[in-house]
């Protein structure tokens, strides 16, 4: 029955004393399976950009520096759930048992989210109760 997935990504911090999320991609997926890959996909993309590779092409030389052991490791969270089949395996369970699933990972000024659920389980949350009118 689960056959389409809504998926979101998103960053989350302060201004001006709000929290304020900033969406960072949006995609309708066809099936459970590419709903997966895109999750996948997002949370690498983000933990490239937070930590690129310093032999990258578009890094110049001397550009990177390394923080201190007590900063959160992002890219490292998002890069372990990537490679976590176990992890990856209890995802698509949840998904195709019609239930949300959220990722997310902190630092200290930022919060990383990925959502996906299924577009029926949206479906059915908002689909009002029948009506039921006596019958004499």
């Amino acid at each position: 029955m689960h056959d389409e997935f809504l998926c979101h990504v998103t960053a989350y911090g302060w201004c001006d004393g709000r929290r304020i999320g900033v969406p960072l991609g949006t995609y309708r997926a066809p099936t459970l399976a590419l709903a997966l890959w895109w999750l996948r996909d997002r949370a690498s993309w983000i933990a490239e950009r937070l930590d690129p590779s310093p032999d990258s092409e578009h890094i110049p030389p001397h550009a990177l520096v390394p923080v201190a052991d007590t900063v959160p490791d992002v890219p490292g969270v998002l890069r372990a759930w990537c490679a976590d089949v176990a992890r990856q395996e209890l995802v698509a369970d949840e998904l195709a048992g019609g239930r949300l699933v959220r990722i997310a990972a902190s630092d200290d000024t930022t919060e990383y989210e990925l959502l996906a659920e299924s577009v029926d389980a949206l479906r059915m949350q908002r689909t009002p109760p029948a009506l039921v009118v006596p019958v004499a």
